[in-house]
């Protein structure tokens, strides 16, 4: 389905908070600033603001372009804009680089002013419940007593849903897509195995590898080589790549140099990243999580945290997704259910993996749509 219209040429916003924000840890941030996006316009009364979650590997840079030259929009414009789901003729769009991010929020990539040098592994780990409640103070900055909506995919769906559980009265509305209560032990298995690439990368100087000028490029690459290759499913990567062999016009000189397509594909996935990603975040952001759980503070239950909530639901999961699998989806439904709170559920068939949720797949973004479309504002 072709989307329905494009935002345009946007620019993020960078907001100073001077207050000291206590983290879940018990750290300190002696202020901090949030980086920001935001599409359409707040009406009067200030009820039509939906909240955007990233997730790990995203930004406040969600929809439209920096600049007409830009060859790839924002991380959900296929989600975002007039007539498109989350539309910017009807909403006030927000989303933010979450603290501890690499893309001009405070992190470990900005300056430490009691050292004057990169925070880099000095950065205090930060938490999904952190990183709710800076959003929380945005919405005060900007006068947004209750979102509309809430919405976010796999640690945005979190986000979403620690904002229901926490702060009900400031959600009408909350959207998780392809996420979970919390992690398996097999997930954070695999984030552990990227981290494990990161620590292992000679440049990787202990963390401090900003003041000697370096990236632990490979172990980056390695490490978004393994989650990527998890957010996708054996049919789709089979349909897509299945054993060809990378086109090369002169063809290789010896059976080492054969290349797979995918191959090639990953590798060119952990290149970019490598690029553009910072490596003491993606350790931070993998971390937090791997500690998220919708149960704590609930006495463990997920029906008495599902119980806490005030908002309508939409909880959508993607069949081929065995990162995030339905059956987690399932769980946040039963337990909705079971403490008589509304929801509605949804189950794309998709060989897309874990990733179908940015896309822009016929029956996904239709149900979004029209879900969205009784938001009330």
């Amino acid at each position: 389905m072709a989307a329905s219209g494009d935002i345009g040429i946007v620019a993020p916003v960078q907001l100073r908070f001077d207050d000291t924000l206590i983290l879940q840890s018990g750290k300190a941030l002696d202020g901090f600033d949030l980086t920001m996006e935001s599409y359409g316009d707040l009406n009067g009364d200030r009820s039509n603001a939906v909240l955007v979650c990233h997730a790990l590997s995203g930004n406040h840079h969600a929809a439209g372009r920096h600049d007409p030259a830009d060859r790839k929009a924002g991380w959900w414009d296929a989600h975002i804009g007039p007539g498109k789901a989350i539309d910017t003729n009807r909403f006030y769009v927000v989303c933010i680089n979450n603290i501890g991010g690499c893309d001009g929020s405070t992190g470990p990539n900005t300056l430490n002013p009691e050292t004057e040098r990169p925070w880099g592994p000095d950065f205090p780990q930060v938490t999904v419940e952190d990183w709710v409640h800076t959003q929380a103070l945005l919405a005060d900055r900007l006068g947004i007593d209750a979102w509309a909506a809430v919405v976010g995919g796999s640690l945005g769906g979190m986000q979403a849903l620690h904002w229901a559980t926490h702060y009900p009265d400031r959600v009408r509305n909350c959207v998780a897509l392809a996420a979970a209560p919390k992690l398996t032990a097999q997930n954070i298995a695999f984030n552990e195995i990227a981290r494990q690439a990161i620590l292992a990368d000679p440049n990787w100087l202990a963390g401090h590898y900003q003041q000697a000028s370096l990236t632990p490029t490979r172990g980056l690459s390695l490490a978004r080589m393994v989650g990527h290759l998890t957010y996708m499913s054996a049919d789709g990567m089979s349909d897509r790549f299945g054993r060809e062999v990378r086109e090369n016009p002169a063809g290789p000189t010896s059976e080492q140099e054969m290349v797979f397509q995918v191959e090639s594909y990953l590798r060119y996935q952990g290149k970019q990243f490598s690029t553009r990603f910072d490596a003491n975040t993606y350790l931070l952001m993998t971390r937090a999580l791997d500690r998220f759980d919708i149960t704590n503070g609930f006495a463990g239950s997920l029906t008495t945290a599902m119980a806490a909530t005030r908002s309508r639901m939409f909880i959508v999961a993607f069949s081929s997704d065995w990162r995030f699998s339905p059956a987690r989806s399932r769980e946040l439904v039963d337990a909705l259910l079971a403490s008589g709170r509304p929801v509605t559920y949804a189950e794309i068939q998709t060989d897309a993996g874990h990733d179908a949720f940015l896309l822009d797949e016929p029956h996904y973004t239709d149900l979004f749509r029209a879900w969205m479309a009784k938001v009330a504002i």
